[in-house]
């Protein structure tokens, strides 16, 4: 089923139809059809037939595998795929500590494993909080990444002036420093040729006529400091013995976050920001733990994006479904809300006149199931939310499981366009 070759004409209005579905559905019009996307990241090697560990060290070559599934399914929208997937050289160049690859930690065929440690102990936090810049470069990234190791020698610069300053830049002569400096130059060469593979593959799906769903990233507060700082042990106890000190260091990290990913985003041309969520299910902490701890910083992140022009789009990860009438909170017809297992149809019912819907056809349904048990999931997805007023772009849970058999997801792209259109 791969779409037809196109002219330069034909694919701007088809670029132009895709993009308009998509924010048909941000500000609450029904589009003329169910929008469907593609996301994913092993799931281009089980298309391929290749290893996992060869989509990741592979930049022309995931870009091509990532092509060719494209102009096969014909979404409306297309994730970074190959950023997603051929990460493998940046991070063995940069020595990269928080997580296993295929064929650094983990088998050729396995996915990422993170790994939960305490990165940053609690007598820290005033360190963090006083000088985010100087803890990162000093004690942050030596301790998550092997490149940055000699940073820790990284000379104090704050609180110099005048002549005094000649004394701070003789730091910079540290072997440690110089050696690490090195290893980092020579670590970012090779994320620019990633950034620029990324580049070029998104201008060739614009060439094609399919739009980003997404280009820039970021996270919530209290998921970053506890997945990649304190680790979940280390932030499960903060929230009764340190509250006061993690809201501060959530509301910190909030203003860094906007930071960064408002220049990101509007560089990118791309307004939508993808923001994985990982501890706001309903299992992870008591409502009123969910109400101090992690939806203010979070809300005014979204505020803070929606303020600048931005979309922010979250991935609510798990069961969120008691959560529902809380994150209700933000104006509408500005933000999707992108749901893994939380009820697709009370999202609609609680939602439905405050954002855009993503998702979330079963993973299990996916890998598990015959084509027609997928058809029957998104005619269901359709009966229940797209006809019924719901604006929603069509998903699986959290993009394409890898083990996801390629007919069944042909069939969830035929589906979407057989049952809505």
């Amino acid at each position: 089923m791969s779409a037809p070759a196109i002219s330069v004409v034909n694919a701007k209005a088809a670029y132009d139809a895709r993009w308009k579905r998509i924010m048909d559905c941000v500000a609450l019009r029904q589009p003329d059809r169910m929008p469907v996307t593609l996301f994913g990241t092993f799931w281009l090697a089980k298309y391929a037939g290749i290893s996992h560990r060869r989509l990741m060290y592979d930049l022309d070559g995931a870009a091509a595998v990532a092509e060719r599934a494209v102009l096969d399914l014909d979404p409306d929208t297309v994730s970074p795929l190959v950023l997603q997937t051929a990460m493998g050289p940046t991070l063995e160049a940069l020595d990269y500590k928080q997580v296993q690859w295929p064929g650094h930690g983990v088998g050729d065929n396995q996915p990422y494993q993170y790994l939960d440690r305490e990165y940053m102990p609690p007598e820290e936090y005033d360190d963090f909080l006083f000088d985010p810049t100087g803890y990162y470069l000093r004690v942050y990234l030596p301790r998550i990444m092997g490149a940055f190791e000699g940073f820790s020698e990284f000379p104090s610069i704050a609180g110099g002036f005048y002549f005094r300053l000649f004394g701070n830049v003789r730091g910079f002569a540290s072997p440690a420093l110089q050696d690490a400096w090195a290893r980092v130059q020579q670590a970012a060469k090779v994320s620019q040729q990633l950034a620029d593979a990324n580049t070029r593959f998104i201008a060739r799906m614009a060439d094609l006529g399919y739009p980003m769903g997404n280009i820039a990233t970021t996270g919530a507060p209290f998921d970053v400091l506890g997945d990649y700082f304190r680790g979940a042990r280390g932030i499960l106890t903060d929230m009764r013995r340190r509250g006061d000190k993690l809201l501060e260091a959530c509301d910190k990290m909030r203003v860094l976050l906007v930071r960064q990913v408002v220049p990101a985003a509007r560089a990118s041309g791309n307004p939508i920001v993808f923001i994985p969520l990982h501890w706001a299910p309903d299992a992870f902490m008591s409502e009123q733990q969910f109400r101090t701890f992690w939806w203010p910083s979070f809300r005014q992140l979204m505020l803070d994006l929606i303020a600048e022009d931005l979309i922010p789009m979250p991935m609510w990860e798990s069961d969120c479904t008691k959560r529902l009438e809380i994150i209700k909170d933000i104006p509408a017809g500005k933000a999707i809300y992108w749901f893994e297992r939380a009820d697709i149809v009370k999202a609609r019912e609680v939602l439905g006149d405050v954002v855009a819907l993503r998702g979330n056809v079963s993973p299990s349904i996916l890998t598990t199931g015959a084509p027609e048990d997928v058809d029957a999931a998104v005619k269901f997805i359709v009966d229940n939310v797209h006809d019924k007023g719901g604006r929603i772009i069509l998903d699986a849970a959290f993009g394409l499981p890898d083990e996801t058999p390629v007919e069944n997801v042909r069939a969830m792209f035929r589906a979407a366009r057989k049952y809505s259109g």
